[in-house]
C-alpha cells in the first residue's frame, strides 16, 4: 500500500468512498420544528464585509496530515504528523501569534512511529492543549513552552470518537476504525491526572460521531449505520446528550434528514447542523447536503434553517459569537456565513488560498485562522500554507 493510500485511510473524515456507502442507508425519521424565520433562498444574497492576509511559511518540517490546532489566547498552536521519510512518521508542532505574524517550532514529545490508523483531536483546557490520537497522548504547556505526558488513556481510546473539553474534563466518545464501531466514552481530568469511564449510552455505535458542548450537557449525534453502510436497530438512540455531573444520558429527537461527515457547533443556544452527504430518495447515494438544521436541547425539537448556498463536506466550522464561519471542503474555493438570527447565509470574500478539504481553524475573538488542508484526488497534496479573515463586524 502506497503512503498516499494509508494516510488516505488514517482518517474517517478523509473516506469520501466510504461516506457515500453509509449515506446510502439512512432514511429520515422525523418532522420539523417551526423554526424562529421564514426559510430564505438558496443562495448567498451578499457578501459579508472583511478582509484576508496570508500566514507567512510555517517552520519546517510542517507537511502534515492528520493536523488539529488550538487558539490559546494569544497565539494558535498546530501539531499533526509529517513523513519526512515514508513510511516513518513523526510528530510535529508549530505555535503562529497574529500579533507579531510570526511562527514558532515546537518539538512535541516522540509520538508513535509509522503508520496511523484513526485521526488527532486537540482540546485548550485554559492552561495547556491536550493532544489525543491512536497510540499518542501529550499536553504542551505553551507558558513554560514544556511537553509533558499525561496518564496512558485506556485500550478502548483510540483518538477517532468525537473529543471535547468540558471545563474539567476532555471527554472521548465513540470511534473505531476499519470494520469496528464504538459506543463508549471516557473522560479525563487532567488536574487528577484520571481517566474514567462515562455510563453506558444509548446510542448506536458510530466511527464518526458528532457533537457539541453545550456549557452543560455533550450532546452527540451519530448516523446509526454501521461501517458497511447497514443501520443498527431502532431501539439504538440516533441523539443523546450526556450530563458528567449526574453521569448520565438522555435520549433526544434525531436529526430529520440523516447524513454523514456533518458539521456541529453550538452558538450558545442551539445546535446548528450543516454540510455533510445526505441521501437521495430510496436510499441511494445523495450528493453534499444543503439543508441544515438547529437542535434546541431545552425544547427537544430540531428547526430546518436556510439551505447552504452550495453543499460542502470536509470543512472546517468556527464560531463568531453571531455567526458560523465555513471555508473550503468539497466544493470550489469559497467561504460563506450564517447569521441564525437572521437565517440568512452570505459569502465571504474570495481567500488567497486555493481549493482544499480537512483544513484546521480556530476562532480567534477577531479573526479566523486557516491552516493546512488538502487535496485528496489523483493530484494528492497536503497543504502547508494559512490565511486570516477578519470580518468587517463580528
Amino acid at each position: 500500500m502506497t503512503l498516499r493510500a494509508r494516510i488516505t485511510s488514517s482518517a474517517h473524515r478523509l473516506r469520501w468512498g466510504a461516506l457515500l456507502v453509509l449515506v446510502a442507508a439512512a432514511t429520515a425519521s422525523l418532522g420539523l420544528a417551526r423554526g424562529r424565520a421564514a426559510v430564505s433562498g438558496p443562495s448567498a444574497s451578499s457578501v459579508l464585509a472583511g478582509v484576508w492576509r496570508r500566514l507567512p511559511p510555517a517552520p519546517s518540517p510542517a507537511a502534515t496530515v492528520l493536523t488539529v490546532s488550538v487558539w490559546t489566547g494569544r497565539q494558535m498552536v498546530i501539531f499533526g504528523r509529517a513523513y519526512p521519510k515514508p513510511p516513518s512518521g513523526i510528530d510535529v508542532a508549530a505555535a503562529y501569534s497574529p500579533t507579531s505574524n510570526a511562527w514558532r517550532r515546537l518539538t512535541p514529545l516522540k509520538g508513535p512511529v509509522g503508520n496511523l490508523q484513526g485521526e488527532y483531536h486537540a482540546v485548550w483546557t485554559g492552561k495547556e492543549m491536550l493532544v489525543l490520537g491512536p497510540f499518542d497522548f501529550q499536553a504542551y504547556n505553551p507558558v513554560s513552552s514544556r511537553w509533558r505526558r499525561p496518564a496512558a488513556p485506556p485500550s478502548a481510546v483510540d483518538g477517532a470518537g468525537l473529543v471535547v473539553w468540558t471545563g474539567k474534563e476532555m471527554i472521548d466518545w465513540g470511534g473505531g476504525c476499519c470494520g469496528d464501531a464504538f459506543a463508549t466514552g471516557w473522560a479525563f481530568n487532567p488536574v487528577a491526572n484520571r481517566w474514567r469511564k462515562l455510563q453506558s449510552s444509548p446510542l448506536a455505535p458510530s466511527q464518526g460521531p458528532r457533537g457539541v458542548w453545550t456549557g452543560h450537557e455533550l450532546i452527540v449525534l451519530v448516523s446509526g449505520l454501521d461501517p458497511d453502510g447497514k443501520p443498527y436497530p431502532s431501539s439504538f438512540a440516533r441523539i443523546a446528550a450526556y450530563n458528567p455531573v449526574s453521569n448520565a444520558w438522555r435520549r433526544l429527537a434525531p436529526l430529520p434528514a440523516p447524513r454523514l461527515n456533518a458539521e456541529a457547533v453550538w452558538d450558545g443556544h442551539e445546535m446548528l447542523v450543516v454540510g455533510g452527504i445526505g441521501a437521495s430518495q430510496g436510499g441511494k447515494p445523495g450528493s453534499p447536503a444543503r439543508l441544515g438544521f438547529a437542535f434546541n436541547p431545552n425544547t427537544n425539537r430540531w428547526r430546518q434553517v436556510a439551505p447552504m448556498p452550495t453543499g460542502r463536506t470536509n470543512f472546517p466550522a468556527v464560531w463568531t459569537g453571531k455567526r458560523l464561519l465555513i471555508w473550503g471542503g468539497s466544493t470550489p474555493p469559497s467561504g460563506i456565513a450564517f447569521d441564525p438570527t437572521a437565517n440568512r447565509w452570505s459569502g465571504l470574500p474570495a481567500a488567497p488560498l486555493t481549493g482544499r478539504a480537512s483544513l484546521t481553524a480556530v476562532w480567534t475573538g477577531r479573526s479566523m485562522i486557516l491552516w493546512g488542508g488538502a487535496i485528496l484526488n489523483q493530484r494528492y497534496k497536503v497543504f502547508t500554507e494559512g490565511a486570516a479573515f477578519t470580518p468587517a463586524v463580528r
